[in-house]
């Protein structure tokens, strides 16, 4: 197969004057690489967006991370946050993708001497991706346990259950002759997810997995088979799929609402996650928890954002679809907390507990609490099916942005070879994640899982989306990258946008960066602590990540000629063929990188070669403008 530069030494050599908008490149034409193709229906990205960013975070992080720290007071930093953090770092991995319509490793043509940034979000995606599908795998699991007239963690008595469990039903009709006491027992509900799912009484640690869970392993094999049909042909087919999967979780959410605040004793639960407690914002810790929620929450850094606008065609208005976006994504974290507490506001009414002693963040508010709290309902095997379902589809669409970040970023480093097989591609890569994601199968499989969630992305994204902040507006240069968003939307990116870029989100990040530094505690699962070699392995991880960006620079110099500081200037330059993908989009100063490019006024053949002009082809004589000024007075 022909190299880059053969295919475009091939092309006919015809002046772009005399080429006629229908003219065919003949045969030679196929010997090219495979087209990306794009999104196939008008609201398939902004879908694709919000099924990304709305996922399993907004029902079982948000809600507690509100209430612990300072309930409604909370929402002045996340939405200060969101405006300093969120919603810049989202506009600017938007504009890259969209502008280049390349996936995270090709981008960085922009700037070779930084791909160990691209290389490090890959791994990164990769990790996240063997645990997130497991999370899925746990769901369908409780989904399938649904599917029956009598949930089986409703009460004791079988056989994975203890001594110490205790049915909520006992309490509620008081038929007991003593007071029960109810602080060292368990809940059937918590003891069917420990004992009975995850069965991680026949492990003793991290280093002792003991036996797969075959169960859980066929879910797992599931999960995956559903995530590559998804995929199976890139954005044309997982395009299509969150017309469903974005929008009904909604639905659910929607009905879960309802159904919570009409129970008795839900005002507690939603007073208790909304009183604000002003004096919490005077500590430096809710601000950074805000900061913190919003970074991942949005998915900035996790390369799923630049992927998907990566098939959007050239013009399309992504500062709207911004600002859709991280918006509704607040607003669903809130929703969700008023689903989620006023459950949990009937069910310590019910138990006779305090609110805060039911509240539980991550895994034990979505498989013991909630599932507990299903159980005290009328028609309790319908509400759970409901709830486990919306988790299911909230999952599966930010599986399918990992896995297409992750197909999206090799196939365009090697289109001749892949793209044509992505299919094949594809599921090479899902069964390659399937068999590392075993281990998350055995009895002491939620081991691992936690030790993954600690330590694969949170120290590695922060460093990956400071270094593209820095590089985009520091390296690349500010003004060139708001040269790049005029040509692409016809307007620059305002004041707000520009001072966010050069200093208040970068510097932001650093202060999340040191926190997370200053105040690490090693990882534990309830009472278990992680032995110090699971800990160096899991610090490992995440230090591998930013290890990629030397490694690239390495390489990149290394391609280069001259002394090693003309190495560094000449890797660090964007590439020759930086810039829009296709031919009618480069206008301005693009078109010299063109081959076979021979008018000396490359706007004047856009303008004959593709039909009159256009309001974008006047941001291009824009553009041309200014650059001619700024070299005349250089």
């Amino acid at each position: 197969l022909p190299s880059p530069i053969l295919c475009s030494l091939i092309q006919p050599m015809t002046p772009d004057l005399l080429v006629s908008p229908s003219s065919q490149d003949g045969d030679l034409g196929s010997e090219c690489p495979e087209d990306r193709g794009n999104w196939t229906g008008r609201l398939d990205f902004l879908l694709s967006c919000i099924g990304y960013c709305v996922g399993l975070g907004n029902v079982w992080r948000f809600p507690y991370r509100a209430y612990t720290n300072g309930g409604g007071a909370f929402l002045v930093p996340y939405f200060i946050m969101l405006a300093i953090c969120g919603i810049p770092i989202f506009f600017m991995e938007l504009s890259l993708g969209q502008f280049s319509s390349l996936g995270p490793l090709a981008v960085w043509k922009i700037s070779p001497l930084f791909k160990g940034v691209g290389m490090g979000t890959i791994l990164i995606v990769s990790l996240v991706a063997i645990y997130y599908n497991m999370i899925i795998a746990y769901v369908l699991f409780y989904l399938f346990a649904s599917l029956t007239s009598d949930l089986p963690w409703q009460h004791c008595g079988n056989w994975w259950n203890t001594d110490l469990c205790l049915d909520h039903h006992i309490i509620k009709t008081g038929n007991t002759t003593f007071p029960v006491n109810i602080t060292n027992t368990v809940s059937p509900s918590e003891e069917y997810w420990s004992r009975y799912v995850l069965h991680i009484q026949g492990s003793s640690g991290i280093g002792d997995p003991g036996r797969i869970r075959w169960n859980l392993c066929l879910c797992l094999l599931l999960s995956w088979t559903i995530v590559y049909l998804c995929i199976l042909k890139g954005v044309k087919s997982s395009g299509k799929v969150v017309y469903f999967t974005a929008t009904f979780p909604y639905l659910i959410l929607v009905m879960l609402l309802i159904r919570g605040v009409t129970l008795e004793g839900a005002w507690k639960g939603i007073r208790f996650y909304l009183t604000p407690q002003f004096d919490h914002l005077l500590t430096s810790k809710v601000w950074i928890e805000a900061a913190l929620q919003i970074f991942y929450s949005l998915g900035v850094g996790f390369g799923g954002l630049l992927t998907f606008a990566s098939y959007n065609t050239f013009h399309q208005n992504i500062y709207r679809d911004t600002f859709i976006v991280t918006l509704g994504n607040a607003i669903t974290s809130i929703l969700a907390g008023f689903a989620i507490f006023s459950v949990l506001g009937y069910m310590s009414q019910e138990l006779g507990v305090p609110v805060n002693q039911v509240a539980k963040a991550g895994p034990g508010l979505a498989f013991v609490v909630y599932p507990q709290a299903m159980t005290m309902l009328p028609l309790s095997p319908f509400w759970s099916f409901l709830f486990f379902f919306m988790l299911l589809t909230l999952g599966l669409d930010s599986q399918f942005a990992f896995m297409e970040t992750i197909v999206t970023a090799v196939t365009d480093e090697f289109p001749y070879y892949l793209r044509p097989k992505k299919a094949l591609f594809s599921a090479v890569i899902c069964i390659a994640l399937f068999l590392m994601g075993l281990i998350l199968t055995t009895e002491g499989g939620m081991y691992w899982l936690v030790l993954l969630d600690d330590y694969s992305a949170g120290f590695g994204v922060m460093v990956v989306v400071i270094t593209t902040c820095l590089v985009v507006t520091r390296v690349y240069g500010m003004k060139r990258f708001c040269r790049d968003i005029h040509m692409m939307l016809g307007f620059k990116p305002g004041p707000y946008f520009r001072a966010c870029w050069m200093v208040l989100s970068p510097a932001t990040m650093m202060a999340l960066l040191m926190y997370n530094i200053v105040k690490y505690q090693p990882s534990e699962y309830g009472s278990y602590r992680f032995p110090a070699w699971a800990e160096v392995l899991g610090i490992l991880m995440g230090v591998l990540s930013c290890l990629m960006i030397p490694v690239g620079m390495v390489m990149a110099v290394l391609q280069e000629e001259g002394t090693l500081w003309e190495r560094v200037q000449q890797a660090s330059r964007p590439a020759m063929d930086w810039g829009p993908s296709l031919e009618e989009n480069r206008t301005g100063m693009y078109v010299a990188s063109l081959a076979g490019s021979q008018s000396p006024k490359p706007l004047m053949v856009h303008m004959r070669k593709y039909g009159g002009i256009t309001s974008y082809e006047n941001t291009a004589i824009e553009v041309d403008r200014e650059i001619e000024e700024e070299e005349s007075m250089m």
